[in-house]
């Protein structure tokens, strides 16, 4: 069972749901010390006070803000910890959103709720059947590492879950990011949305979705500890530097695609898409009004 990250209690209207919070997900990756390359010594970082030019035990570590330059408050975690918050003990829940109206971008990591005792059992199932009949989810505010922070509740199973969520000032725009105005034909947009099909799947479990990254330096470390040479990189493709053709880079992706799942790819001609459907104009910026969304008020 994974450790107890954060104990209180999910608060909706006056319903309170003491709880545990408990790690959602798990870290596989591969782990490295810092070493002296001579000896392979491990190389640790000393916390050393910059007047006393000193190293200091962690006793002596707390939190300051530099107001200037000379000029730093110190705050201590109990202040932290009792700061006026009705958020500070509980996650308070302020609103239930259909799940298709959360930007995905604003989701991060995921933690289980775990009721906390036989008292907790029945509030507890009836906010997740509750969330789960409705086909919503929460949107709650908590108080968690010294900073106010926006979450997600959603039903996994019979568990509920809270996805930590960033504030909308934290998402940055990607206008600037975007590339200049380009024309597509319709029938490149069909051979995209014919590879799409070919590369459709009904779950995440399939060969292609594991850490092959993990597993090349799981076996990195496999042969350097036998004294063999590791498998070598694969030679990478020799680049033309010509412009890519697109139709016929999709039609060679879709025959790929096809081969790989064992189906017949003599017919994965993409030039033979419907021909280019006529589109009037004005129907573009209509189109374009339409598509414009209100931005969503903070919860």
């Amino acid at each position: 069972m994974p450790r107890t990250i954060w104990s209180g209690a999910i608060s909706f209207g006056l319903v309170t749901v003491p709880i545990h919070v408990v790690s959602a997900t798990e870290d596989h990756s591969i782990h490295f010390h810092r070493v002296h390359l001579e000896d392979m010594a491990r190389v640790r970082t000393r916390k050393v006070c910059e007047l006393e030019d000193r190293e200091v035990r962690t006793d002596e570590i707390g939190k300051g803000y530099e107001i200037a330059r000379d000029q730093i408050v110190p705050i201590s975690d109990e202040e932290l910890r009792d700061l006026p918050l009705p958020t500070a003990k509980a996650i308070e829940i302020v609103a239930f959103m259909p799940w298709e109206s959360i930007d995905p971008i604003r989701i991060g990591d995921g933690y289980y709720l775990a009721p906390d005792g036989q008292v907790a059992a029945k509030p507890y199932k009836l906010l997740r059947q509750a969330l789960e009949r409705s086909l919503r989810v929460a949107v709650a505010r908590y108080a968690w590492s010294g900073r106010e922070r926006l979450g997600l509740l959603r039903v996994r199973d019979e568990a509920i879950v809270l996805h930590a969520m960033r504030w909308p000032d934290e998402i940055r725009d990607p206008s600037p990011l975007l590339p200049p105005p380009v024309e597509l034909t319709d029938e490149e947009i069909e051979g995209a949305l014919a590879l799409m099909d070919t590369m459709t799947r009904d779950d995440l479990d399939a060969p292609e979705f594991r850490d092959t990254y993990t597993e090349a330096v799981a076996e990195l470390i496999e042969a350097k500890r036998e004294h063999r040479e590791p498998p070598a990189a694969p030679e990478p493709a020799a680049e033309s530097g010509q412009i890519v053709d697109l139709m016929a880079a999709l039609q060679q992706s879709v025959s790929k695609a096809k081969e790989s799942r064992g189906e017949n790819a003599e017919h994965a001609d993409v030039h033979e898409m419907p021909k280019k459907r006529a589109v009037k104009k004005p129907a573009k910026k209509t189109a374009a009004k339409k598509t414009a969304r209100k931005p969503r008020k903070s919860a």
